[in-house]
């Protein structure tokens, strides 16, 4: 679970956000929508910790994990596409690494073999063992070919990059996931297994979306950001701009109706 408090961002004269206050729940997939240029990539920012806000906190649970989806496809140029899927959870990767130092050591002490053991533990808790073999499921379900795996990013296709940055963000089972556009320059085949994976992922997701079809199918919430707000609604993109329509007629007849009395 993650808990905004208070929170407040302005650049200059211009409030992005004032007084948000939203807990996202596990078990719900919240699209984050509102017009363009009104904080929405800024605020996944704000809460993965990328961007501090001016006034009011973002908390997630103690122990909990976040993955965010990365944008910089150029940010694992020279690391195998599997590691590069594994290094989405820092924790495991870090251990494996440095369990290997240790193994490669010419002169193993006592010290380093009780180290090793309690690394050999947390690998385990971790389900390190299972971690390739989780890491070349997602890579597989997005369409990236066994063959590629062993390759270095760097040969790698473009679309083929955000594809194995988006089973980074996906690895690990994260307690809390951040998507900005994650079917961009994804096929069709991609995105689908994409929608089954969300749809069955048990923790907490916000996603940023331009395709209503993947909001409708992904979303149990809708997050709308409009003046430097944020107000949740239950049920998909579908549901949503029905309500939001169903709420401005209403507005409208009202105004008239006083416009009349006047």
């Amino acid at each position: 679970m993650i808990t905004v408090t208070n929170v407040g961002l302005q650049y200059g004269d211009r409030k992005l956000f004032e007084d948000v206050n939203i807990k996202f729940t596990p078990g719900n997939c919240y699209g984050l929508i509102g017009a363009n240029g009104a904080g929405k990539s800024t605020f996944l920012k704000v809460l993965s910790g990328e961007i501090e806000p001016q006034k009011g906190d973002v908390h997630l649970k103690p122990g909990q994990r976040m993955a965010v989806l990365k944008q910089n496809h150029f940010e694992y140029e020279e690391v195998e596409v599997l590691t590069t899927v594994i290094m989405g959870h820092q924790r495991l990767y870090q251990v494996m690494q440095e369990k290997d130092a240790i193994y490669m050591k010419e002169n193993f002490t006592d010290e380093d073999g009780i180290k090793a053991a309690e690394l050999e533990g947390e690998f385990a808790e971790l389900n390190g063992w299972e971690a390739e073999s989780e890491a070349a499921i997602l890579l597989k379900g997005l369409g990236i070919k066994e063959e590629l795996h062993t390759k270095k990013m760097a040969e790698l296709t473009g679309s083929e990059k955000i594809k194995v940055l988006l089973a980074q963000a996906l690895f690990g089972e994260p307690d809390v996931l951040l998507l900005d556009e994650p079917t961009n320059h994804l096929d069709i085949a991609a995105i689908q297994w994409l929608e089954e994976f969300l749809i069955n992922f048990e923790n907490t997701v916000i996603v940023v979306s331009h395709d209503r079809h993947f909001l409708n199918k992904v979303c149990t919430h809708i997050a709308d950001l409009d003046f430097g707000k944020i107000q949740i609604y239950v049920g998909n993109y579908d549901f949503w701009y029905e309500s939001s329509q169903l709420a401005s007629k209403m507005a409208q007849d009202q105004n008239k109706e006083k416009r009349r009395e006047n």
